[in-house]
């Protein structure tokens, strides 16, 4: 099963794009995580993701985020392949995401 559960910052403004058959919504997601090393020194990391969002998804994309609101997606990671202008080959990994939510963690 290729699935995904992502919560994070989005990283810049939607980007939209109209087609004839429906809609694409592209941003960029940071997730974070802490941990300690073996000096017991907080270590934090910062990943950046690729999310694409099709159809009502990218509807939904379009109206809820904005850059910096905390997020979650869930989807499924995709590998893509193009050639460029120079002739070389770029590899592209994606997070397709279905469902596309506004995060609010619960209160302790």
């Amino acid at each position: 099963m290729n699935a995904v559960k992502l919560i994070g910052n989005v990283g810049q403004e939607v980007n939209v794009m109209n087609f004839e058959n429906g809609k694409k919504a592209s941003f960029s997601l940071a997730t974070n995580e802490s941990y300690k090393d073996k000096n017991n020194q907080e270590v934090k990391n910062t990943t950046w993701h690729n999310v694409i969002a099709w159809g009502k998804t990218a509807d939904v994309c379009q109206s809820l985020l904005s850059k910096g609101k905390l997020v979650q997606i869930e989807g499924k990671i995709t590998y893509r392949q193009y050639t460029n202008a120079q002739n070389n080959k770029v590899n592209v990994t994606e997070i397709v995401a279905f469902k596309v939510q506004e995060f609010k963690p619960e209160k302790k």
